[in-house]
């Protein structure tokens, strides 16, 4: 029987994949298993034959090959965990249906028109009156499309941006979003990347412009009063269900018609990029992803016993 397993593809979760084992081996003294394209298919042999068998499955490669995603399956069905049940996970990153979740547990969110997929109605139905509510410039995102914002427009003008963008993932929801302007403190943007760990939550500065992060200090929580985005974050993770997980919220500015909120920008990120900033100008301050690595490896800990 093998602790934890991490499985993974992409070239730059290496470096996390690696600390992450070591903690895990090192402080929590548990057995660890990597699992990558070059042995998927001999370790789902292995699971299915039970020569292998995991109690605690951190998967980051499903999202690119379903193999994954049949593993953990087994390893559910024989008695073990996965971070993230993919069920709970295909639901939360449906940004839709998180619009209608979040608005019921009376979350903050844009104000949002939400048109369906190119593939199933090619009319758009909407008028030059319904876009007005959502000023100008506003934002286009695909419901289910994820990852570097692809698919997303920032500044859209005009219908005919919408009947344009809608076109490039035609079998996907679209949701036409107001943008949020951030207040500024001390010369920060108030935009914020928090994480939620298995019940901690982990709050940073991030500038939504230049996608770098900072780490927001328990003075600044306390004296900015950001303390509103902890219970924020334990909510979305009610309502999506899941154990680890990203979201953006923003402060917003003041407008003649309504107070100063935090608002949930961008609801769930399921599968959160984990590079230092050794490794990318916009990764993790080191502080934060020795955290969230902590966090995990305690929960494989507690899930081994």
């Amino acid at each position: 029987m093998i602790d934890f397993a991490i499985g993974w593809l992409w070239e730059y979760d290496a470096d996390f994949v690696f600390a992450l084992e070591r903690e895990a081996q090192q402080r929590r003294k548990l057995s660890t298993y990597q699992v990558h394209g070059f042995n998927i298919d001999e370790v789902l042999a292995g699971v299915r034959h039970r020569s292998l068998k995991f109690r605690f499955f951190l998967d980051r490669g499903f999202d690119v090959d379903d193999r994954f995603s049949q593993l953990g399956r087994l390893i559910v069905k024989q008695g073990g965990s996965v971070v993230n049940s993919y069920e709970r996970t295909v639901e939360a990153i449906d940004k839709a249906t998180m619009h209608l979740e979040f608005l019921s547990a009376g979350l903050h969110v844009p104000f949002t028109i939400i048109i369906s997929p190119y593939s199933e109605r090619a009319e758009i139905g909407l008028s030059i009156e319904d876009l007005a509510h959502l000023g100008r410039p506003f934002i286009i995102k695909p419901a289910n499309t994820t990852g570097g914002g692809m698919g997303v427009v920032m500044g859209a003008e005009t219908l005919h941006d919408v009947i344009e963008a809608r076109k490039e993932f035609g079998t996907d929801k679209y949701l036409l979003q107001e943008q949020i302007v951030p207040r500024e403190i001390a010369g920060k943007r108030c935009w914020f990347r928090c994480f939620y760990v298995f019940g901690k939550v982990f709050l940073s500065w991030w500038d939504d412009r230049t996608h770098l992060y900072n780490l927001v200090t328990s003075d600044e929580e306390h004296f900015y009063r950001l303390r509103p985005l902890r219970p924020i974050m334990r909510t979305i993770a009610r309502v999506s269900g899941l154990d680890f997980f990203s979201s953006e919220i923003a402060l917003r500015q003041a407008t003649p018609y309504e107070p100063s909120r935090f608002i949930v920008v961008d609801y769930v990120n399921d599968m959160c990029d984990m590079r230092s900033r050794d490794e990318a100008l916009d990764g993790l301050p080191h502080a934060l992803r020795n955290g969230i690595i902590e966090r995990l490896a305690l929960e494989a800990k507690k899930r081994a016993g």
